[in-house]
């Protein structure tokens, strides 16, 4: 599939995007579909001066969570390496 242009809308405003596969499209797509839902949950739960406001915490929120996942999957990495670790050692016992 060759590059495709699509439209997605975040806070009622369109933008369009250049995406290189229908899987990719969908990732773009669903990912506007949560900022936007985002946007609604907190436009009904907090006081907001404009949209920029709400936008600030949607985007505050998602690099809070996308840096606590990025230290879930570093502590994994390290755990795989530990049971590796424990693995070889398991293994060079029972050759003994």
């Amino acid at each position: 599939m060759r590059d495709q242009l699509i439209s997605v809308i975040i806070a009622e405003r369109p933008y369009r995007l250049t995406v290189s596969s229908e899987a990719e499209e969908e990732v773009f797509r669903r990912s506007a579909t949560l900022v936007n839902d985002k946007l609604k949950e907190y436009a009904k739960n907090f006081a907001f001066r404009d949209k920029q406001d709400l936008l600030a915490m949607v985007s505050l929120q998602f690099a809070v969570e996308y840096l606590r996942l990025e230290g879930t999957a570093g502590k994994q990495d390290e755990l795989t390496g530990k049971l590796k670790e424990v693995e070889k050692l398991l293994n060079s016992s029972l050759e003994e």
